[in-house]
């Protein structure tokens, strides 16, 4: 019988995990929930231009206390029935119940959204904030994680920190969290924004000594304005490089070269972690689709153009 290849698409891979574990790399994008009618008209345009890299999957941002949980759980639901992307939800463990929790769990899944990144979640007060436990919820990411395989058949990712978890008090501490949740039924990781390789290949390492094979996927934010820095800092908890903020200090006053350093250095570091094997690069994109279709651009060759 005749295909009519217009119509027909494959059908889409239901792991990220399977994804992460193929020979070949994976290429992602991480997005935001909007905020307000002019951010999502700039986030359907972003992922309308990042759609024709054809990535490997794209996920979906969780707002500090959970703030963004249904915005969260519209765009992922959006992404999976109006775009051939295959969407991952993340999830966080902050101000919900457990109820609260499988609710979220079983609106993505009647939408089709069987990948989630499972992390406990940074309270609304920020990254180095008191974290206080729901009195109906569950305390750690490795509960999490327990708690969406229990829900069915997930794919479930959790998040990995090259430099540590700024709640830690050492790379040991962190690597023993790390690998519980890892024996709790994870599948893959996903790190922190960081922006040395030799961070990422030490916190791989460190895990692999722990007799734990769990697939990173290094997560990466190309600077493209000296307040990304400072930015970086906040949002990961860990200090940027104070080498590679020398350099940007050199070009400060010029926003164009600052930009063009951030491009070159993102596609650098993406193209050394993955001559040491990552599976994968993962994109903040800050809902923007420009600086990191360059980034992909110098690192495959490929030439890709807005519609």
């Amino acid at each position: 019988m005749a295909v009519n290849n217009a119509s027909f698409r494959p059908a889409r891979p239901a792991s990220i995990g399977d994804l992460i574990r193929h020979p070949d790399p994976t290429f992602s994008f991480e997005f935001f929930p909007p905020r307000n009618a002019e951010g999502e008209q700039v986030l359907w345009q972003t992922i309308r231009e990042l759609e024709q890299l054809r990535p490997s999957f794209v996920s979906v941002t969780y707002g500090a206390g959970g703030t963004t949980r249904d915005l969260t759980v519209e765009v992922t639901e959006r992404l999976a029935t109006e775009t051939t992307m295959l969407p991952m939800a993340h999830l966080t463990a902050v101000d919900h119940s457990v109820r609260e929790l499988r609710h979220v769990v079983g609106r993505l899944a009647s939408a089709g959204v069987r990948n989630i990144l499972a992390v406990r979640g940074d309270p609304k007060s920020g990254v180095n904030g008191e974290w206080i436990k729901h009195p109906e919820g569950v305390l750690y990411a490795e509960d999490l994680v327990r708690l969406v395989k229990e829900s069915g058949d997930f794919s479930v990712g959790v998040a990995a920190f090259p430099y540590k978890h700024p709640r830690s008090r050492d790379v040991e501490e962190d690597t023993k969290f790390f690998v519980r949740k890892m024996k709790a039924g994870a599948d893959f990781a996903i790190t922190q924004m960081f922006f040395d390789a030799d961070d990422y290949l030490r916190l791989r390492d460190r895990v692999a000594a722990a007799g734990c094979e769990a697939p990173i996927v290094p997560c990466i934010m190309p600077v493209v304005a000296m307040g990304t820095i400072a930015r970086s800092a906040e949002l990961s908890g860990a200090p940027f490089p104070p080498a590679l903020a020398a350099e940007f200090e050199k070009v400060a006053a010029d926003p164009a070269a600052v930009r063009r350093l951030g491009i070159d250095q993102a596609g650098e570091l993406c193209q050394k972690l993955l001559r040491e094997g990552a599976p994968g690069i993962h994109f903040i994109t800050f809902n923007r689709s420009t600086a990191t279709r360059e980034v992909w651009q110098n690192i495959t060759g490929v030439r890709a153009h807005a519609a």
